[in-house]
């Protein structure tokens, strides 16, 4: 193991937001984009505590949104470093909403974001290894693999024949 590579649990950040009116659209619910921000900052976080430089969105996954969050609720975001590659990291994100009023908490989405470490120049740098410990995080950090393999295909970066771990899913041999 490399004496530089970091656990995952050191990249775990929480942010919380209240849910005010001018986050709200017509329905009083939190509008997408405006959590969507939120994440980006909170992943923005995991990442920079992983590599200590700056970082900068590179991908954003798809997003499903579970369960509206409304107008008053508190939003919680979870976010962690799942795995580093060369110059990348991809963090997954879990979002909480809660009605403090009524004591009660759940689940509106999950998705990943992948940054790139820059250095003094804005130039891509290095990062530390991620080192899962828990089961969840072992198993983030093996589909971490394939996530991005489909990311890079998606993005016009890579061809579906160079997939091997992707491939590996959907090809019997």
């Amino acid at each position: 193991m490399d004496p530089k590579a970091k656990k995952a649990i050191e990249s775990f950040v929480v942010m919380t937001e209240l849910v005010l009116p001018n986050d709200t659209n017509t329905f009083g619910n939190l509008m997408g984009g405006r959590l969507m921000y939120w994440m980006d900052i909170a992943a923005a976080l995991s990442a920079m505590k992983h590599c200590g430089s700056p970082v900068v969105t590179a991908s954003v996954d798809n997003i499903s949104f579970e369960s509206p969050i409304k107008l008053g609720n508190v939003v919680h975001i979870e976010a962690k470093v799942t795995r580093a590659f060369n110059t990348s990291m991809e963090i997954h994100m879990k979002v909480w909403g809660e009605d403090v009023l009524h004591q009660y908490k759940y689940k509106s989405n999950e998705a990943y974001y992948t940054f790139v470490a820059l250095d003094p120049n804005g130039k891509s740098r290095p990062v530390n290894e991620v080192v899962p410990e828990t089961e969840e995080e072992k198993k983030l950090f093996d589909g971490a693999l394939r996530r991005r393999q489909l990311r890079l295909i998606l993005g016009g970066k890579m061809r579906p024949s160079d997939a091997a771990e992707l491939s590996a899913l959907f090809v019997k041999e």
